[in-house]
């Protein structure tokens, strides 16, 4: 399966399930997308992705971010878009996929108050949908390689 299919696959899963019942970005000012004043913040756009950003659609920017892996790209907005406008990051987080299952990514410890509840402070729909859009994610190699990545750096900022 190339990046992209694997992608869009896992965004279909992703298109009509929250977190909460709400908009939880209104508990944090939609902190996890929205760049601060120094232009940083924003979502890792998965493999391949970033052929839906193109064009750029309006009010979005495009960045490159080697924190995690070289040439990865950061898409982050004015604080509000459109759910199917969201890159896949935005629409797993505050979970990330793992070869084990869906696990509260780490790095949100900093921006999102959802965080203090864990997996079982979410809806149990969206942690099901997160755990079979990374089935299909870590059964292409190049989505797979990126999300062993992102937990590579998240182990790396832990010892620190």
């Amino acid at each position: 399966m190339q990046p992209l299919d694997a992608v869009k696959k896992a965004r279909e899963i992703m298109a009509s399930v929250t977190p909460l019942r709400r908009d939880c970005g209104r508990y944090c000012g939609a902190a996890c997308c929205e760049a601060d004043e120094d232009g940083q913040g924003g979502m890792l756009l998965f493999p391949g992705e970033e052929m839906l950003y193109d064009p750029l659609p309006e009010g979005f920017t495009l960045l490159q971010d080697d924190a995690v892996k070289e040439d990865a790209l950061l898409l982050s907005c004015e604080g509000y878009c459109d759910r199917e406008e969201r890159p896949l990051s935005c629409m797993l987080f505050p979970l990330l996929p793992s070869r084990d299952g869906p696990v509260m990514d780490r790095r949100g410890w900093a921006v999102c108050p959802l965080m203090q509840s864990g997996i079982g402070g979410l809806q149990q729909e969206f942690v099901e949908a997160v755990r079979q859009a990374g089935d299909i994610l870590y059964a292409c190699g190049e989505t797979a390689a990126f999300l062993d990545a992102i937990h590579a750096y998240i182990k790396k900022l832990q010892s620190f």
